[in-house]
């Protein structure tokens, strides 16, 4: 959702008669040739669906703003474009308004130097407060949401827990009681699918909540070198994932079964959960579209029910880069606002289909969401949730998938998996240059 904006040449002007013209020259050029418009720019992916959201998002807020043009600049996904946001950002010729990522990225945008601190705007207070702590500095607020959240945890299937007579489980000890009931029924009780090796890493990744419920400060020690998934509580993903292993709860083709292989089986009942990320739904609405609602989430338990908690993938945000000023800034505020307030929130349930709640109460999810959406959103309202760990601190070694598999494998233990993944996280720490590393 992005555009650069023109460099305009500055004119050196003496005289009060031609000082006074250049400042209505100034006002002019601000509104883009005195045509009493205000232009602004904004920036985006250049996806397919970030541009549709972009273009959708435009149109509707020039419907409601006619005095203003904004002008879309769609820029390269990944390394480039993160490199050529900031580059611009630090060159003082960012487009007005862009989208990007929320947590540790967004931090590395310097963003009490680079943007516009939106502390005061009305839409904040109807935020989660997960979410504002990934936008924040101890400065300012700078982002507003775009999109729905998503959550990791365990997806399983509904009629085979009603069929076998289970509930929920809210700690460890009930989860593997349900895992070992539905084994006897013959039926797998936990998918797992390392033929797309990302998805080994659910077991570590969707316990961070937890590990959060335990310990609040634990990402910032983590961060600094004085916490480590060899030790309690982050010990325990790693833990779960040697256990499940060790009582023959995976399906037998694990090691070759892909994510779409997985999602079949828990789809169509041969499978009764898979630990996993809540976007995957999307497969199963393409694939398997009759048993989507079949499928439904819980938060993968921790050891007591009260630290079992929901593990959130915050949206990515809308942000101002402090180069708007003027009749731009107040425009740039108003954009923002309008992708939060009721007409917003339609274009985002079209353009990005939630597969978790909102962060923004403005915005609800649609009567025809999927299950596991409206299964997150208790999470929420019970305020059982946390952020992932990837928004709360920039370090995730590269090597945790490989690791992943290996204890779930039981080629490694989970102390030794644990081991190796810490070492594998200080060399990224030190490559990224932080301090105690």
């Amino acid at each position: 959702m992005f555009t650069r904006r023109s460099v305009r040449n500055a004119a050196v002007v003496l005289g009060s008669t031609v000082l006074i013209a250049a400042t209505l020259a100034g006002c002019s050029a601000d509104n883009q040739g005195g045509s009493g418009k205000t232009t602004i720019t904004f920036q985006t992916g250049n996806s397919q669906q970030n541009v549709g959201a972009a273009k959708d998002l435009i149109a509707a807020f020039e419907k409601a703003n006619p005095d203003i043009t904004v002008k879309l600049d769609p820029v390269p996904q990944g390394t480039e474009g993160d490199n050529l946001i900031k580059t611009r950002l630090s060159t003082g010729s960012s487009d007005d308004v862009f989208y990007y990522n929320s947590g540790s990225l967004f931090q590395a945008l310097d963003p009490d130097s680079t943007l516009v601190d939106l502390s005061d705007q009305s839409w904040v207070k109807d935020l989660t407060s997960d979410f504002k702590t990934v936008v924040s500095t101890k400065k300012g607020l700078y982002g507003a949401p775009f999109g729905s959240s998503f959550a990791g945890g365990v997806l399983y299937n509904i009629k085979v827990y009603d069929q076998l007579g289970l509930k929920i489980p809210t700690t460890w000890d009930e989860f593997m009681s349900n895992s070992e009931k539905i084994k006897a029924a013959g039926i797998v009780p936990i998918v797992q699918t390392y033929g797309d090796t990302w998805t080994s890493q659910l077991f570590v990744l969707a316990d961070f909540a937890n590990v959060s419920a335990q310990d609040k400060n634990w990402a910032t020690k983590y961060t600094e070198n004085k916490a480590k998934f060899a030790n309690p509580p982050a010990l325990e993903g790693f833990q779960r994932l040697q256990q499940t292993f060790d009582a023959g709860l995976f399906n037998k083709d694990y090691a070759s079964a892909t994510n779409a292989d997985g999602l079949k089986m828990l789809a169509t009942g041969e499978a009764a959960q898979y630990p996993m990320l809540t976007t995957v739904i999307a497969t199963v609405q393409q694939n398997n579209p009759t048993n989507v609602n079949d499928i439904g989430y819980f938060a993968l338990p921790a050891n007591n029910a009260d630290d079992t908690q929901a593990t959130i993938w915050q949206p990515q945000a809308l942000y101002i880069a402090k180069t708007a000023t003027g009749a731009k800034l107040d425009a740039a505020k108003k954009l923002v606002a309008f992708a939060n307030s009721a007409a917003g929130c339609k274009i985002q349930d079209k353009s990005y289909p939630p597969a978790g709640p909102y962060v923004d109460s403005n915005c609800k999810l649609p009567s025809d969401a999927p299950r596991v959406a409206a299964d997150v959103q208790k999470y929420f309202d019970s305020h059982k949730t946390g952020s992932a760990l990837e928004f709360l601190s920039p370090i995730k070694g590269p090597n945790l998938e490989s690791i992943a598999i290996q204890v779930g494998s039981g080629i490694s233990d989970a102390k030794t998996g644990a081991a190796l993944y810490d070492a594998d996280v200080k060399k990224q720490a030190q490559q990224l240059g932080l301090k105690g590393w």
